[in-house]
């Protein structure tokens, strides 16, 4: 076994290095004047984004994320990606390096020490530019893929951390400064125990580029018909090597991620533009609305009518 794979079990064990809480209790302190009230909060910094949540959650929360990187500040949560369930921390950093659906939940967080979270998205040219800087003679190679790389971040990552969210507090900041720090932040993981898995992102013939370009032609033409053979042409890979490259870096089968899409944009579309489960049914591809209906309550739990008057409830009682 490998020391990034150590690093990964040693993670997920639930084993944490000694915390010096010193810089975790001043990032903590910069999320919360940042984001004061409990959601997903934008910044100056295009690339940034924080969260906070200050109650449990029952129940797994389906999404879609973007390649990102994420770090729990405050709280625990849990992160279902394909079939690994992981549990983060604080400390902990979650990267996705392709876009993928995923189930979160909410552990532990309340008024008093919400769940706090930063996430960084990722662009391949920024993480090439990093690559190209880490691994100037040699790149790195990677023969093990899977959906989500845990670790967790050291005192310089932390620090890094605190002196980008400094940088909202001063303008200009933000324009010219945060965006040295990302390249430091970037810098660090490159170097740390799943640098080769991050490098990838920004390699354009490695296999998390070929199955990211896949990925973005799917979710370019959702309500289209699939065929995998034509989708591992597009990438020039085979069929059998691109359906199991697929799998292991997404954790899904290409159908099973052109569904879960799809039932994520319907629900979108019922909630944003009011449409009934027949209409957005047939706007994300489904030919049936009875299957529809079946697979939306497999997917989120409920019948579609029954989620979506649910979610409106739960939106108007958080105003």
């Amino acid at each position: 076994m490998s020391s990034l794979d150590n690093d990964v079990e040693f993670y997920n064990a639930g084993i944490r290095t000694a915390d010096r809480p010193g810089d975790l209790t001043r990032l903590a302190n910069l999320i919360c004047r940042h984001a004061p009230q409990d959601g997903v909060t934008t910044t100056p910094v295009d690339a940034l984004k924080l969260g906070r949540f200050s109650t449990t959650t029952g129940e797994q929360v389906k999404t879609f994320y973007q390649p990102s990187l994420g770090m729990i500040v405050q709280g625990t949560k849990s992160a279902v990606v394909g079939s690994t369930t992981y549990k983060l921390e604080p400390r902990g950093l979650f990267v996705l390096p392709v876009a993928l659906p995923l189930a979160l939940q909410t552990l532990e967080a309340s008024a008093a020490a919400p769940l706090l979270i930063l996430r960084l998205d990722l662009e391949p040219k920024a993480v090439a530019d990093a690559v190209l800087r880490v691994f100037s003679h040699v790149l790195p190679t990677n023969n093990l893929h899977t959906p989500a790389y845990s670790t967790i971040a050291d005192d310089c990552i932390v620090n890094a951390f605190v002196r980008l969210l400094q940088c909202l507090d001063q303008r200009g900041d933000e324009a010219l400064l945060a965006p040295l720090v990302v390249q430091e932040v970037l810098i660090r993981l490159l170097r740390g125990p799943i640098g080769p898995r991050i490098a990838e992102i920004g390699l354009a013939d490695s296999v998390i580029s070929r199955v990211s370009r896949s990925v973005q032609w799917m979710q370019e033409h959702y309500s289209e018909p699939m065929r995998v053979e034509e989708l591992a042409a597009l990438v020039y890979m085979s069929v059998s090597s691109f359906y199991e490259q697929f799998k292991a870096v997404t954790g899904v089968s290409p159908l099973q991620y052109q569904k879960a899409f799809r039932l994520q944009e319907a629900r979108r579309l019922m909630l944003a533009q009011f449409l009934d489960a027949a209409t957005a049914a047939r706007q994300v591809g489904y030919a049936s609305e009875s299957q529809f209906s079946r697979d939306y309550s497999r997917y989120f739990g409920r019948p579609p009518r029954r989620d979506i008057a649910l979610l409106r409830q739960s939106t108007q009682l958080a105003h």
